[in-house]
């Protein structure tokens, strides 16, 4: 049997029983308990289960592997300073907050970082951030309405006005270039979208990698002081954060890469 196919099993076992020890899997899959316990720890890092001494016990949410196996995908296309980015910016969520969240790779990276132990508020105008968080049950989720893009987004008229409704605490925001300028990015439609957010939101923490650093766009989105924080990699040039920080009070911090972690 496939380790994916045991996990499986084990899933259904916890589904049915309300919880499993690890000696019993053991017996019952012909393995080692070494075996069961990495089964458990994997699964508990991919947010399936609790582990608890000697077994593990359900979490109210808990995806498929289906599911996991398609964040995993998400996890290896994308590049370690992503990865960096998103964990970081996760970790800035606090319980019972509420955050608005894009569909951007690097929103879709979030998913993999979220608290998921938290209780909290995602306002989102992205269909599969949607998907992503609807078997959450302690994880209120608001899908904005309005013209669905090709990539499953809204960024209309209508959009803007159901996001008018909503005061996030913390909005996510990603765009293609940051400089003294302020924040821009390519597409108009887009700009129009994150304004909005920005003028609903208490903080605004922006999110982008060094090559869109010193960089400006088609479409200015924002003056620099509408930002509390900025995250980018460690790759961004000492030089241009300098120049960010010496025009501006704006706060940078820089994301740390993890060895084989991407």
């Amino acid at each position: 049997m496939f380790s994916l196919e045991r996990r499986n099993q084990i899933l259904e076992l916890l589904r049915r029983d309300g919880r499993v020890l690890a000696k019993d899997l053991a017996e019952i899959f012909g393995v080692s308990i070494d075996s069961i316990r990495r089964d458990l720890t994997a699964m508990e890092e991919e947010h399936l289960l609790k582990r608890t001494h000697g077994g593990a016990i359900p979490l109210s949410h808990m995806r498929t592997i289906s599911q996991s196996v398609q964040l995993q995908r998400i996890h290896n296309d994308e590049s370690s300073r992503q990865h960096a980015i998103a964990r970081l910016a996760a970790s800035c969520i606090q319980e019972g907050q509420t955050v608005f969240l894009g569909g951007s790779s690097l929103h879709k990276l979030m998913l993999l970082y979220l608290p998921f132990q938290l209780p909290f508020t995602v306002v989102t105008n992205s269909l599969y951030i949607a998907e992503g968080l609807q078997q959450i049950n302690w994880i209120s989720t608001y899908l904005l309405g309005g013209q669905m893009t090709a990539s499953g987004m809204m960024t209309d008229t209508l959009a803007v006005e159901w996001m008018r409704q909503f005061s996030p605490d913390l909005n996510f925001a990603v765009v293609e270039g940051v400089s003294v300028n302020g924040l821009s990015t390519s597409r108009p439609e887009e700009a129009v979208f994150q304004r909005a957010v920005m003028e609903q939101s208490r903080q605004t923490i922006c999110l982008i990698e060094h090559t869109g650093m010193g960089k400006d766009c088609f479409t200015r989105v924002a003056s620099l002081h509408r930002i509390d924080l900025l995250i980018t990699d460690e790759q961004a040039s000492p030089e241009e954060i300098n120049h960010l920080q010496t025009t501006s009070s704006i706060q940078i911090r820089l994301a740390e890469e993890r060895s084989g972690t991407g």
